[in-house]
């Protein structure tokens, strides 16, 4: 009888060894309802809102780690001009920023709109990129812009960051809208009164 009760404790204290977490698959720092401002003298210079970001971290080599943030859930980003008016604005369903030593990169993925509105431009894609150290955003993927003055598509589009000048690339059945010289655009945002066109 002593054996069986032996037996039947070291049966039943004994648990299988529990699974082991990779910690590079889990997330560091999860933020809801994140809500970003950025000012310069007093001014918006960026907000950046989005309902979920989540930190993850990883080890490329022993003395060298990495982080990076994903934004699933909806990201948002308003740029505003120098004297705090707002000037562009990036939406995505998705959204990725990567920090490696001297190095940090932004994408933002799916259904991504670009628009300015001092121009009165926006830009239809499904993939962005954004150099940081080179205030440029870019993308190979399929683009259409559109504008008061028609529409443009190719594949491929660079420009700087507020998307003031965007150069459209292998471009194909575009349209332009041919207007009197005297017609102005008026950025019904910011209010900014009318502004001739370009």
């Amino acid at each position: 009888m002593a054996t069986l009760t032996v037996a039947i404790m070291v049966f039943s204290c004994k648990s299988e060894k529990p699974e082991e977490i990779d910690f590079q698959k889990v997330p560091r720092q999860i933020v809801e309802n994140m809500n970003v401002l950025r000012t310069r003298n007093g001014n918006p210079s960026m907000r950046m809102k989005a309902p979920l970001m989540q930190r993850f971290e990883y080890d490329v080599d022993d003395t060298t780690s990495c982080s990076y943030e994903l934004y699933q859930n909806g990201f948002h980003v308003d740029a505003y001009t120098e004297d705090g008016e707002l000037e562009t604005t990036v939406t995505s369903l998705q959204a990725k920023h990567v920090t490696t030593p001297g190095q940090e990169s932004w994408c933002a993925f799916g259904d991504v709109v670009v628009t300015n509105h001092i121009k009165g431009e926006t830009l239809h894609t499904d993939t962005i990129y954004w150099d940081r150290a080179e205030h440029k955003i870019y993308t190979d993927c399929y683009v259409k812009l559109d504008s008061h003055s028609g529409m443009m598509q190719g594949y491929g589009m660079t420009s700087d960051e507020r998307a003031r000048n965007a150069v459209i690339h292998r471009t194909f059945d575009n349209y332009f809208v041919m207007r009197d010289s005297s017609d102005v655009y008026v950025d019904s945002l910011n209010l900014l009164g009318p502004q001739p066109l370009k």
